[in-house]
């Protein structure tokens, strides 16, 4: 393949819009109806759109769902649509023809490209993004990359996530810096107190603040620029878990005011499981340390973190399509069905004998994701009986200050699994 050749290949790869997402020699069905349906969308309002099944409908057909259950754990990682899955396989037969050739010299040649566009649904600079495996590598390059001594204090909650929490756990045992906790009272719709629980935490010793932008047990959304502000005004570090907020809702990182962020692309981007985003604001990447050794660790430049070794690149180069499938539905239309959904079904239980519910119903304090408890009940029991009796997929959490089943739908899901859902849990509250 001659370097012309690679340049319109890649050129290809990189086409994103709704036409070239979904065009191919013969067109399935599902794509045309997609189309027509998008069309027909026009200039509705996101949240007028979001109670309009027959529009969502053809939305699901972009998916391979099982017939065999009711997949309401979306939290945990997302489904790709036929169009990511199909670009992934492609790239892997690819690969396979000559896996040096094709994976260094063509595929691995995407990633430009593909870090201009993660740039730009981010809203940063592509200087500043570095393409990763999943949220926990994102983080725990930051976590282990930055120069802290013995004394320096880490201010992160209970409610974050485990890996995150073990990460510090081992600087903390290896290094004897000093890990401050809080706990938070959830669910919660008082940013004040949400921001308060942290900020009074903050001493002169105090080198980095941990924030979960949402909570993945509950759906907590927390008001991360609101502690970001506080905690520069003290000369503090701001490290974000993004991993359930990217894509979930509309919003860029440098809104938070975060100097670092990590998410997972294969969460709400509805990537190929294994694809992950870094975040390190221009000026504080010279100061961190690669996670993976690099010939010059202090450089400047991001892609010192992209220092992995063989990686999937057929993997990597299908997150082009899950951007393209998101730019097609829109970042607001996506947040205002997400959070349709699960307000659906937390409206249809709140007032059901013994159900309590674990999450906000108001915009800015959840999305997507709920949880419910129900009195006298494990969430084990809960979690079983939807799963043995109706084929519903979800979660039960024990942790910390939260017990409950979470309940995570996804664009593909319909009013219709929510009825069935809303049905269980009222039998469940009898039996």
């Amino acid at each position: 393949m001659t370097a012309t050749n690679r340049r319109r290949f890649l050129d290809t790869l990189g086409k994103l819009s709704a036409t070239a997402l979904l065009s191919s020699i013969t067109r399935p069905v599902w794509s045309r109806n997609l189309d027509k349906a998008l069309q027909h969308a026009g200039d509705r309002l996101p949240g007028e759109l979001a109670e309009d099944e027959d529009f969502w409908y053809f939305v699901q057909q972009s998916f391979t769902t099982s017939p065999e259950l009711i997949n309401l754990n979306n939290g945990g990682v997302s489904p790709s649509p036929k169009i990511v899955q199909d670009a992934m396989k492609r790239y892997h037969d690819l690969s396979n023809e000559a896996p040096s050739y094709y994976m260094w010299r063509v595929l691995d040649q995407g990633r430009e490209p593909l870090r201009k566009d993660l740039a730009r649904i981010a809203g940063t600079s592509p200087e500043e993004i570095a393409i990763h495996r999943n949220a926990s590598e994102a983080l725990e390059t930051v976590i282990f990359g930055l120069e802290l001594k013995a004394g320096d204090e880490v201010v992160l909650s209970k409610q974050d996530y485990p890996n995150m929490i073990n990460a510090w756990k081992q600087r903390e045992m290896r290094e004897g810096i000093k890990l401050v906790w809080i706990n938070l009272d959830l669910p919660s719709e008082d940013n004040d107190y949400l921001a308060g629980q942290y900020t009074k935490a903050f001493t002169p010793r105090t080198k980095v603040v941990h924030i979960t932008h949402v909570i993945n047990w509950n759906g907590q959304i927390l008001p991360v620029r609101k502690i970001a502000d506080a905690a520069h005004q003290q000369g503090i570090e701001v490290l974000v878990d993004g991993a359930h907020s990217f894509a979930q809702f509309a919003f860029t990182i440098p809104s938070l005011g975060c100097d670092y962020f990590g998410t997972s692309l294969h969460k709400w981007l509805a990537a190929c499981i294994g694809s992950g985003l870094l975040y390190v604001k221009k000026e504080k990447i010279p100061a961190i340390y690669p996670l993976f050794a690099t010939p010059e660790p202090r450089s400047g430049n991001i892609r010192k973190f992209e220092s992995l070794g063989t990686r999937p690149f057929f993997i990597e180069q299908a997150i082009g399509k899950a951007i393209g499938f998101y730019d097609m539905i829109g970042p607001a239309r996506k947040e205002q069905r997400l959070l349709y959904l699960k307000n659906y079904w937390m409206s249809a239980v709140q007032h059901v004998p013994k159900v309590k519910l674990l999450t906000s119903l108001k915009p800015g304090f959840g999305c997507a994701i709920g949880m419910v408890s129900v009195e006298g009940k494990k969430p084990s029991e809960l979690e079983t009986f939807l799963w043995t009796e109706y084929r519903i997929h979800t979660v039960g959490i024990d942790w910390e200050n939260l017990h409950g089943v979470r309940i995570t739908p996804n664009v593909y899901t319909t009013t219709r699994d929510l009825d069935l859902l809303i049905k269980a849990i009222g039998e469940f509250t009898k039996a």
